[in-house]
């Protein structure tokens, strides 16, 4: 049986910290091999209630343990990659890791088997690799088992039919992170010189960061139009002054196809005086039935789409809330369940068996009528699309929300909502409606002839729509139901008024997190993996601010952006970001060697790293706040010191005054719900930060570690940092990973 590492696997070099020795991709073994009867199997998770979970599900016979997420990574404060060695990278262990590894080592070394059980993706692929490389797990002692939904049933099927690690996977993923490294842990000193301390780059952040300050920059550079319009508040003439009215709106002069252009109130008037005694009537009416499709089950991109239109959640809210959901939830005596499908995937597929057994459920909850003759088969394709995952669902669609609820948590229930009426109606009858088009002339006493146009609709079936309709960014129902009279060719019309109206073009709209999400994925941008934190990050570091619901560049943020371009027009590039996912996805499927995609990016990186070191010129930033100078009322600026960000008048020198600048973590207090901020204390020096209450002193919570977005997966409750990649809650006993996608930045 070989052990010889093949050219290009990954590798963890002897460092302090690091562990020796890599496993190659690893030799087939019995397949589906039952676990001896006198020994115990060991199952390696990330989490503890995925733990819970797998273990009610397996028994006795297995023991599950979590690895609390990641295990081994790129050292911090350095590089941790040789750029002249193939790009070795030079994995490392955290302190706060080696008591997991240790006892995962232990259990192993008894254990009849050692079943990898990570999360079905790349980044999954790579922690299973990751844990069987620092616990010293030997390849004839080591299994992988893959399952997309945790439920009985999957996770049996997952564990009769095991596998080796995909190393094409764990490459793929190497790759991502060392180009990320690479640019992060360069890019980001040299903002740190040329424009302020404390900033960071990234491959894919700094891209989508380009989307929105260009966005930005359109909506300030656009020269509204302005036009007009004119609508007639009509009703039938027969049926008398009490008819109900319906309005429609100037179309056309009539015989011409193009819509008349009233550009100002000139041309209007001009139109109003010559229908200032006209006679209406019904000319050509156009009457047919229009289907409506069901929107395909969620994706990742979708999912968190979705949640911010209806729930306005932030895309990492929505991500933390589906883990909790796929992990398990406590059922009463049902025990701990995935209630969702895997939540990072971007596949619209939906495995046979629940198509069938949605199919049951809507036949007898809604009847026959609300049932398709086949199936539903979704065939959207993304961009780039990677995974061989299926939709994100429920793993029953007879666990309905409201059968839930009494187990779930309020944003736990809120999202689960979402997703099983999403899947199910995704699986319903279209929606019906009749739609009419009437066009009405008006006739004046000299002159040509216009034609108004009335659109109207009246849902004849609801379909999916009895359970389930899509959102969109503007908010609009194209289908919003307008009841028309019943109207005939030939029909006197008698007009109460002729409304003109002024109208102005707009501006597109500011990028919101549902937006820009679809933005990047019809780009290739990013991965379903990545969305939430980039868009994350792009907020922690002050380039893209939240404002009512959409996302605006800060002027930090467009100095940073417009720096990037001028000298890394390449790594700023949507079209160059996407052909590197492209790559990555080809040496994910065995294509393309991951060294050579690191060195076809890095090698025109690093001249243009050069130049720029050389040659970027220093720019000062002080952004604009909305604090007023106590001293002489003039508009205070944030400013960059040695001690960190503060503000100053802005008309320093003449006036000196400052003062601490207040920062908020996004995250709210768990006592009052009011914002927790960033602190200095008064003593300990720069370092000494801790976090509190906005609302102090009414509200005196604190605590020293820095709080995270993200809720507890065990109790909902505060999560803070707990090193530099784990997390603790602050009112139970979890402790855990911090989102490895999260350090697409530099300097971490």
């Amino acid at each position: 049986m070989s052990t010889t590492k093949p050219k290009h696997a990954p590798r963890a070099r002897a460092k302090k910290g690091a562990i020796n020795g890599t496993p190659s991709p690893v030799p087939s073994a019995s397949a589906g091999r039952p676990v001896d009867a006198d020994g115990t199997a060991l199952v390696v998770v990330e989490s503890p209630t995925k733990a819970r979970t797998i273990g009610r599900i397996l028994g006795d016979r297995y023991h599950v343990v979590a690895s609390m997420g990641h295990v081994r990574d790129l050292p911090k404060g350095k590089l941790g990659v040789l750029v002249k060695d193939d790009f070795d990278p030079e994995y490392v262990t955290p302190p706060d890791k080696r008591s997991v590894i240790k006892g995962i080592k232990d259990r192993a070394a008894g254990a009849s088997m050692v079943y990898l059980a990570t999360d079905p993706d790349r980044e999954g692929e790579a922690i299973s690799w990751h844990i069987a490389s620092a616990a010293g797990i030997g390849p004839e002692k080591q299994r992988r088992v893959v399952f997309h939904e945790i439920t009985e049933e999957a996770v049996r099927e997952a564990f009769n039919h095991p596998r080796d690690i995909d190393m094409r996977l764990v490459q793929a993923q190497q790759a991502r992170r060392i180009l990320d490294r690479l640019v992060g842990y360069q890019l980001s000193p040299l903002l740190w010189r040329k424009v302020q301390r404390g900033l960071s780059a990234g491959r894919v952040q700094s891209v989508a960061l380009r989307l929105v300050v260009e966005r930005d920059r359109a909506i300030g550079a656009f020269v509204p139009v302005e036009y007009w319009s004119l609508e007639a508040l009509l009703r039938k003439a027969a049926d008398g002054a009490q008819a109900r009215q319906f309005s429609a709106q100037l179309h056309s002069i009539q015989g011409e196809k193009d819509r008349i252009s009233l550009p100002n109130q000139t041309a209007t008037d001009t139109v109003l005086n010559t229908l200032e005694r006209a006679s209406y009537s019904v000319g050509q009416v156009v009457k047919r039935e229009v289907h409506r499709r069901p929107a395909p089950p969620f994706i990742t991109s979708t999912l968190q789409q979705e949640a911010n239109r209806k729930l306005r959640w932030a895309a990492s809210r929505t991500m933390a809330i589906a883990q909790q959901l796929y992990e398990g939830v406590a059922l009463g005596s049902e025990g701990s369940t995935g209630l969702i499908t895997y939540m990072r995937t971007d596949s619209t597929d939906v495995a046979a068996s629940a198509l069938q057994e949605t199919r049951s459920f809507i036949r007898s909850a809604y009847g026959s009528e609300y049932l398709p003759a086949a199936p539903r088969v979704y065939t959207r394709k993304v961009k780039g699309a990677q995974e061989a995952h299926e939709a994100i669902r429920p793993t029953a669609s007879s666990r309905t929300p409201q059968a839930m609820q009494r187990f779930l948590s309020p944003d736990q229930h809120r999202l689960y909502d979402l997703v099983w009426k999403r899947m199910v109606a995704s699986q319903m009858s279209d929606a019906v409606l009749d739609a009419t088009q009437v066009d009405v002339t008006a006739t004046p006493a000299q002159g040509v002839a216009y034609i108004f146009r009335a659109n109207g609709s009246v849902m004849k079936f609801p379909g999916f729509r009895t359970l389930y309709m899509e959102s969109t960014d503007t908010g609009d129902d194209e289908d919003k139901e307008n009841r028309l009279p019943e109207l005939t060719r030939g029909d006197a019309l008698a007009c109460a008024r002729l409304e003109p109206k002024q109208h102005f073009t707009e501006p597109p709209p500011h990028y919101t997190e549902a937006s820009l999400i679809k933005a990047l994925e019809e780009d290739g941008i990013g991965r379903p993996s990545t969305y939430a934190p980039i868009i994350g990050t792009i907020i922690a570091r002050n380039y893209v601010t939240r404002e009512r619901g959409s996302l605006r560049s800060t002027k930090l943020g467009a100095v940073v952006n417009d720096q990037l371009v001028g000298y890394f027009p390449q790594v700023m590039d949507l079209g160059f970001t996407a052909h590197m996912e492209e790559e990555l996805d080809d040496v994910a499927s065995g294509e393309r060697e991951w060294v050579p995609v690191v060195r076809e990016f890095y090698d025109p990186f690093e001249l243009a790293l050069k130049e720029a070191q050389a040659n970027m010129p220093r720019v000062s930033v002080d952004e604009p706040s909305n604090e007023v100078c106590e001293l002489c009322a003039r508009p205070m600026v944030i400013k960059s010191g040695r001690f960190g960000r503060f503000l100053s008048c802005s008309s320093f020198p003449e006036c000196r005054a400052s003062r601490p600048l207040v920062i908020r973590t996004g995250v709210d207090c768990p006592q009052c719900g009011g914002d927790l901020v960033e602190r200095k204390a008064r003593k300990g020096g720069p370092r000494a930060t801790f976090y509190g209450c906005s609302n102090y002193p009414t509200c005196s919570f604190t605590v020293n570690s820095k709080p995270l977005q993200e809720p507890c997966p065990e109790c909902g409750g505060l999560l803070v940092t707990a090193g530099r990649r784990a997390s603790r809650c602050t009112k139970c006993a979890y402790r855990g990973d911090v989102v490895q996608e999260a350090v697409d930045a530099g300097a971490e």
